[in-house]
């Protein structure tokens, strides 16, 4: 791929010596009638390329497609059944938009297809852990993100523990970046998630929004998600329709950390306050 497909560069030095660099958006759009946000609003092909088209009008910088629900508790979909939710939309998107199209998913066969349709970024709730998946990516020169994730997304939540979450955290992606480097996938396409929600409690999830800028030294791009989750809605006692004030906290403290990447469902909103935070930060 060229360097330039989704403007991810490694952290440059001006960015590990505090330099404010404004990330990307990241628009979320579930294509399954479970999602945990919108009840399956955008199950339906025009209602989900509408959207897209609205985020676009937003401001959006990647649209991200999902068609397996990975909220906890959820139920397995199969590979024909995720093709069939995907596959058209991005292919839709791509002959008539001109946005940059990533593709959440973690099997093999959905990600062949999305690359050869032209998904800019795959990305992986299981960091390339299912069979199959690592010599699909060394096989393209697509951009991965890797996302950490402690269990399955049925059982995940359901006794988390670590005895120290940002260096386990850590070592998982020091691990997974050498099995990638050895499969044939060069470093410079990895995008580092440190899976918000992903079998963590709550208080973990906001140690690692604290300090997310620890991973920096793995100088990889950072990927934030903590869009509407459980860890706002637990922490301020908000239903999932409420959490877009504390979504928009979590994004400005991500983006403050050094995040490359938010990924969020509120795209205007978000759009609105970055560039804010942008303004300001060009006067301290």
């Amino acid at each position: 791929m060229t360097q330039n497909k989704v403007r991810l560069a490694n952290p440059s030095h001006s960015e590990q010596q505090g330099k404010f660099i404004k990330p990307q958006v990241m628009g979320i759009l579930n294509v399954t009638p479970d999602s945990f946000s919108d009840g399956g609003k955008f199950a339906n092909f025009d209602n989900a390329l509408a959207q897209v088209e609205q985020m676009i009008v937003d401001g959006v910088d990647i649209i991200d497609i999902g068609g397996e629900s990975t909220r906890p508790g959820a139920d397995a979909v199969s590979e024909a059944e995720e093709l069939a939710r995907v596959i058209p939309l991005l292919k839709a998107i791509k002959a008539r938009l001109n946005i940059k199209v990533s593709i959440d998913t973690s099997k093999a066969v959905v990600m062949a297809e999305a690359i050869a349709y032209g998904a800019d970024i795959i990305n992986d709730v299981r960091a390339l852990q299912n069979e199959g998946c690592l010599a699909v990516l060394a096989q393209s020169d697509t951009p991965v993100c890797l996302m950490h994730m402690q269990g399955l997304p049925r059982s995940m939540q359901e006794n988390p523990h670590y005895d120290e979450v940002i260096s386990e955290v850590k070592q998982f992606f020091i691990e997974r970046i050498k099995v990638c480097e050895q499969a044939g996938i060069n470093r410079n396409r990895l995008i580092l998630d440190p899976g918000f929600g992903f079998g963590k409690t709550l208080e973990q999830n906001y140690q690692l929004l604290a300090q997310l800028s620890q991973f920096q030294d793995l100088g990889l791009p950072l990927l934030s998600g903590t869009s509407r989750k459980s860890m706002i809605g637990n922490l301020l006692t908000r239903n999932v329709n409420e959490r877009l004030a504390g979504s928009l906290t979590t994004a400005i403290i991500a983006a403050q950390q050094n995040a490359h990447i938010i990924r969020v469902h509120d795209v205007k909103e978000t759009v609105d306050a970055l560039n804010v935070l942008s303004i300001t930060a060009q006067y301290q």
